[in-house]
């Protein structure tokens, strides 16, 4: 990957210089480093206490579990993160197109995660049923108990756009210290319950940080925590009643069915369902406008430098 960035941008070095830039590039990259060594162990420590103290079959199940209901949602933010965060950098001395950027792109985030994260946790156990087997029936509860802390990850992971963005990497550093105690509180009290008293001790722990994390990230911003709940609402209402729909679904047709044939009618529901409520709360000029600004996107490199590339354009205010 290295050798082929190098091909492709040409760049040659020159004799090594230390300025106010290098040291600059260093505190950014060396705060990041180590905010994410802290995050790793912090969202590790769940699954070394419980193979430590419980065991092989219990760390299964809970690691299992864990990978499941943590891989869309991480892999979503992580390729919608590389975007909007070289996009924010660009806008970071323009508040009004800051503000509308993130908050596009936050909505878009929620608009993804939820209705995959709610989903699973509702038909958990259909989903571990026919993805896993019926031997590993025992990770559906874990599955579930882990829900509250994706669905906190998918709501604040993407703060950390705007913290980096805006050259607030330190907060994002003293947020992820806080985190690993938070964490490692509630998974201590949880231990003496098992695996499932230490997904729901972490689970506990990060619902109950969620508003003191959103407005510490949020603090000096012009971005407000209302602004927050406006663009999360109506993808969690339009969640809310997919699934709904789905699970009255299920309890109508689904009694007599096989775990496939169970997850296959409420996916199908939720697949309808979900896309026809967005559509109709968010209204469709708004994924329009997403659209063109990702299809748009690839055009950013030809843009001059030091300008705002036109694939952003359409997601900046109006």
């Amino acid at each position: 990957m290295t050798a082929c960035t190098w091909t492709a941008t040409g760049w040659i070095p020159g004799r090594p210089r230390w300025d106010d830039g290098i040291r600059s590039m260093l505190h950014f990259g060396g705060t990041v480093t180590i905010n994410g060594v802290i995050s790793y162990m912090t969202y590790n420590f769940d699954k070394f206490i419980v193979g430590r103290v419980w065991g092989a079959n219990a760390l299964g199940y809970y690691g299992v579990a864990s990978q499941l209901i943590n891989t869309p949602t991480a892999n979503l933010n992580m390729a919608l993160g590389g975007v909007t965060f070289s996009a924010l950098s660009r806008l970071q001395n323009d508040p009004v197109r800051f503000r509308s950027y993130f908050l596009k792109g936050y909505s878009l985030n929620v608009s993804l995660t939820l209705p995959i994260t709610l989903f699973a946790a509702v038909f958990a156990h259909d989903i571990i049923v026919v993805v896993l087997g019926q031997k590993w029936v025992e990770a559906a509860v874990i599955f579930q108990m882990l829900a509250p802390s994706v669905l906190f990850f998918g709501l604040v992971n993407p703060l950390g756009w705007i913290l980096w963005a805006s050259r607030r990497h330190v907060r994002s550093l003293k947020l992820a210290l806080v985190i690993a105690v938070l964490v490692l509180a509630g998974c201590l009290i949880g231990l003496p319950y098992g695996p499932k008293g230490v997904a729901m001790g972490f689970s506990a722990a990060m619902v109950l940080w969620l508003i003191p994390q959103i407005v510490w990230c949020l603090h000096g911003t012009t971005i407000t925590p209302l602004d927050l709940l406006r663009a999360g609402s109506r993808p969690l209402l339009s969640t809310v009643l997919a699934v709904a729909l789905a699970y009255a679904a299920l309890a109508c047709w689904g009694s007599l069915s096989t775990p496939l044939a169970r997850l296959a009618l409420v996916s199908g529901v939720m697949f309808v369902a979900y896309p026809s409520l967005m559509i109709f709360v968010m209204g469709k000029d708004f994924y329009l406008d997403l659209i063109r600004a990702m299809r748009n996107t690839s055009l950013a490199s030809s843009e001059a430098k030091g300008e705002e590339p036109a694939g952003y354009l359409s997601l900046s205010a109006q």
